[in-house]
């Protein structure tokens, strides 16, 4: 809700929540005047979800996220588990006083900045352009029907 200069109640605002603003129940004339919301906006992003290309770019986000991070956390879950099941293993020494448990800890540190760069690049290559278009589509939608995108 925005109150304007001159103190009158506007609810163009698309966050705004006629329901959770007064829990329900009417404040007065202003509240009881409240136009319906449009649905111009609902609409184009439901129509983008529903597309094809929306479904191809949620498509390549999950065939990249999802095993990443299964293997990251199974590689995590392992590195926690020999540490405390396996002190002496963990604890054998590899060059100096550099040991087993040092280098997978540090091992650690490295597959997260992997990760990242990885995830940075199939972004890039995979799905910016496509997540772009999807953008600009939904901005021409809604200005052709009117709405403020």
């Amino acid at each position: 809700m925005q109150r304007s200069n001159s103190g009158d109640v506007r609810h163009d605002d698309p966050w705004y929540d006629a329901l959770a603003s007064g829990w329900g129940e009417s404040a007065g004339p202003a509240e009881a005047a409240v136009p319906p919301r449009r649905a111009d906006g609902a609409d184009v992003y439901l129509e983008v979800q529903r597309s094809a290309a929306f479904q191809e770019v949620r498509s390549r986000y999950r065939r990249f996220v999802v095993p990443a991070v299964a293997a990251f956390l199974t590689w995590y879950v392992a590195y926690v588990v020999t540490a405390t099941t396996a002190p002496g293993l963990m604890a054998r020494p590899v060059v100096g006083a550099v040991n087993l448990g040092m280098l997978a800890g540090l091992g650690q540190f490295l597959t997260t900045f992997l990760l990242t760069w990885a995830y940075v690049r199939h972004a890039r290559l995979r799905r910016d352009r496509a997540a772009l278009e999807l953008r600009w589509d939904a901005q021409e939608l809604a200005r052709g029907r009117g709405g403020a995108a």
